[in-house]
């Protein structure tokens, strides 16, 4: 079974080896040739993909794949996997499987309430409107080839060298207390695994939303971190007296509860990490 992963950064990263341990032979791509030829070295098939120019190996990857994963930012254009390659996804003649990763960032606001993927997409960004329209793009291509197309919206991603911990050591984390305030968040072992649970149950339109089972005030998870790590947690910060990034702003004017229930039900998947606690005790341990 041939496995094409269309952006090779960190989620995609471990789903790619993920599925090479399940015997999937699998071809990524990279913006840079030097680091196409590192990933290649380390013994993942990696060629190069700007967004236009697309190569003979790669169109021959295209061709030949069974299953295909975008995992491609989007540009100031809109997503280039669907501009430059839907043609050659739609003749694909093997492709049973095309997932696109997405965010719960499309859902907006809904006040701190629980929303599962009937909930209405509301984004309030310019990101998350364009994100949106991207995944209404990729569903219409699978209705009109045929192929199915799954969405996976990823809540906030964390895992080995890219969590709490990780921030508390480099000095960049911090405690802001927005009363009422939570976050969801996803282990990237667990976007990895839910991945290979839908390769084998392609659910044509199929939209789901991948993350843990606890929503949680993001000063919580910091303390609990720096507790593990043995460091002080950085002082609390009244959101109020704040300066944030655009980008963090933007992410704090957003405050829902996202199930994923959808997940446990149609593809009979079983978080290894539902909540955020026993995955920084393990990366703690790890030393990750």
């Amino acid at each position: 079974m041939k496995l094409v992963i269309l952006g090779l950064g960190y989620s995609a990263g471990f789903f790619a080896r993920a599925a090479l341990a399940q015997g999937w032979e699998v071809t990524g791509t990279v913006r840079s040739a030097e680091k196409a030829a590192s990933l290649s070295r380390d013994g993942l098939r990696t060629l190069v993909f700007g967004g236009f120019a697309v190569s003979s190996p790669l169109a021959a990857a295209l061709a030949e794949a069974d299953a295909v994963l975008v995992s491609v930012q989007p540009d100031e254009e809109g997503d280039p996997v669907l501009r430059t390659l839907a043609d050659r996804l739609a003749a694909a003649p093997n492709l049973r499987w095309i997932g696109y990763l997405s965010t719960i960032g499309v859902y907006g606001d809904h006040g701190g309430a629980w929303i599962d993927e009937t909930a209405e997409a509301r984004p309030t960004s310019r990101r998350s409107r364009q994100r949106l329209d991207i995944e209404q793009g990729w569903l219409a291509l699978g209705e009109r080839s045929g192929k199915p197309v799954q969405i996976f919206r990823l809540s906030g991603i964390y895992g080995p060298g890219r969590n709490a911990i990780t921030k508390l050591r480099a000095g960049t984390a911090n405690r802001l207390i927005k009363p009422g305030q939570v976050f969801n968040r996803i282990h990237v072992d667990d976007i990895a695994r839910v991945l290979l649970a839908s390769l084998g149950k392609p659910q044509p339109g199929a939209i789901y939303n991948v993350t843990d089972d606890e929503p949680a005030p993001p000063q919580d998870v910091i303390s609990f971190a720096a507790e593990l790590a043995g460091l002080a947690p950085p002082p609390e910060t009244p959101f109020d007296s704040a300066k944030l990034s655009p980008m963090a702003a933007s992410f704090y004017g957003e405050n829902k509860r996202v199930s994923n229930a959808l997940v446990k039900r149609e593809l009979g998947y079983g978080f290894r990490y539902p909540e955020y606690r026993q995955a920084l005790r393990d990366l703690a341990a790890n030393g990750e």
